[in-house]
């Protein structure tokens, strides 16, 4: 399993941006994919993830901000993130797992400055 990771860059306190994060090569069964990120100095810690049943889970700091979404073919998860703060600054990581194993694709670094 591949994972290509897009869409961060540099916003503004208040502002939205997508990520979008695409599974390639053996996807099928493809279980909970997820979004993790990590500051610096900091512990990479999760964001939010769906199961492939749909179900989500987020961050109490992300609740109510982000949204995340599964892909009708079940291998692609977009994130959107709204209302972004100077705290949500982190290198992003997509994260899918698959039979068991788990699987990470490069980061994408989201940098809100206030």
């Amino acid at each position: 399993v591949q994972l290509q990771a897009s869409g961060g860059g540099l916003v503004h306190a208040g502002e939205s941006l997508r990520l979008s994060c695409r599974a390639s090569g053996s996807i099928r069964n493809v279980g909970t994919m997820g979004w993790y990120r990590q500051a610096p100095g900091k512990q990479r810690e999760l964001v939010a993830n769906i199961t492939s049943g749909g179900s989500t889970n987020y961050a109490d700091s992300v609740k109510g901000r982000f949204t995340i979404s599964r892909g009708f073919a079940k291998n692609m998860v977009p994130l959107e993130m709204n209302s972004l703060k100077p705290e949500d600054t982190a290198v992003y990581f997509c994260y899918a797992e698959h039979f068991g194993v788990g699987y990470w694709g490069q980061g994408t670094l989201v940098t809100v400055s206030s």
